[in-house]
């Protein structure tokens, strides 16, 4: 499985410098386009999920620090590591994806090949089940005013059910997708300002926490290839998201620039990952305790990230599948696919089902693509230089409407 995640992950930012380089000015105009602060909020909502509320407290920081039993990660300090995990260079993928989805995909068809098709569905499909596993399964730490703070007990599998079926309804008009991106973005942030008050961290003490993300910038080059079986797993994970995020939120992209599109990708949503990885690592640092009200206000928006995780994914393989609420009718969509989620989410919770076998999918759908444009649509792609005609035209009639 490493020599696997290692070549996918150099094919992918060989792939990003590439791309970047061969189509430095073209404009990416998407079929709804939005303005910049939409697009970062739809894809920060979409492209993160409940992990990042669960994992830095109740596992990652711990794991991080102990170097007697994980001296690879003895190169640098937690906050740095964690950075590097979920921030930065890591974007490039849904760069990369977003700009196929937008630029190259609309002259090649490549995932409209039948096969292609029901694949990449499968996959979209067993991603938002994981999401699903990893809300039920760190769920304990967090609702620690019901069961024992470790064990999954029946109330909470009904409240995972209640979380999907909200998503399931959610992705029903596309309105509702933009407004709990947004939404849940402002919620994100005032949930890191409050959680810093509580702290009593002051800006001196913010800023000497945060300087220790520098030991990420510093070693950037060994987050490339996996250093150990957990990093391992996460490089896994995002290669699992990449391919659906991209295609979802390739559709919302408003103009900017190839070079411009890698730039907001790798910084616009680093900087809340930044902010919010330095206030947990000042309580992590300093033992500060959760409060009730810490726990219910991070339990909260993690909930409100797994709608905003589910509702995207679920409104792109139904459109991707034709399977949708105006087709079927309200109650039975939103019924059919909270049932199915919820029953690929408890095999994901019992381990019958693995995210890296998916993100081994999702790395040879990537090697197929590949192959396929160079052996029939080589030149084709090589004479693009600009966004599909009719987004093209679409964006310069609703640009001239503002």
């Amino acid at each position: 499985m490493t020599l696997i995640i290692s070549a996918g992950v150099l094919l992918a930012f060989a792939l990003v410098i590439f791309c970047t380089l061969k189509w430095w000015n073209v404009r990416n105009v998407g079929v709804t386009p939005v303005h910049l602060f939409t697009f970062i909020a739809i894809l920060f909502t979409s492209g993160l999920d409940v992990g990042l509320i669960m994992f830095p407290l109740a596992w990652d920081f711990p794991l991080y620090a102990d170097t007697a039993t994980e001296p690879a990660y003895a190169f640098t300090n937690p906050l740095a590591l964690e950075f590097g995990f979920w921030g930065f260079l890591i974007w490039g993928f849904y760069f990369l994806t977003t700009f196929y989805f937008c630029v190259i995909e609309p002259r090649v068809k490549f995932f409209e090949i039948p096969l292609v098709k029901w694949i990449n569905n499968i996959v979209i499909i067993g991603t938002c089940a994981f999401t699903g596993a990893l809300f039920l399964v760190y769920l304990p730490y967090y609702a620690t005013f019901m069961g024992d703070g470790e064990s999954v007990i029946p109330e909470f599998y009904v409240i995972a059910f209640f979380v999907i079926l909200f998503a399931a309804f959610s992705s029903t008009d596309i309105k509702y997708v933009r407004i709990l991106s947004v939404g849940s973005t402002a919620l994100f942030l005032a949930l890191i300002l409050g959680m810093w008050a509580y702290a009593g961290m002051g800006l001196g003490a913010f800023a000497s926490t945060a300087s220790n993300i520098g030991g990420y910038f510093a070693n950037i080059h060994k987050f490339i290839l996996p250093m150990t079986d957990y990093h391992e797993f996460y490089l896994f994970w995002w290669f699992a998201w990449s391919i659906m995020i991209g295609q979802f939120t390739s559709r919302f992209v408003g103009g900017l620039k190839t070079w411009q599109v890698l730039a907001a990708l790798l910084v616009f949503p680093s900087i809340p990952l930044g902010l919010w990885f330095t206030v947990l690592y000042y309580y992590h640092l300093n033992s500060i305790e959760l409060t009730l009200m810490i726990n219910v206000s991070m339990l909260v928006v993690g909930i409100i990230f797994v709608v905003n995780s589910f509702d995207s994914l679920i409104r792109l393989y139904t459109d991707n599948l034709n399977l949708s609420a105006q087709r079927f009718g309200t109650v039975p969509y939103v019924l059919g696919n909270a049932l199915v989620l919820f029953g690929l989410t408890l095999a994901f919770e019992s381990q019958w089902l693995q995210i890296q076998w998916i993100g081994t999918v999702v790395i040879g759908i990537y090697v197929t693509c590949l192959a396929y444009i160079v052996l029939t649509k080589r030149k084709e792609v090589m004479a693009i230089n600009s966004s599909p005609e009719e987004n093209t035209l679409d964006f310069h009639r609703i640009d001239a409407v503002h």
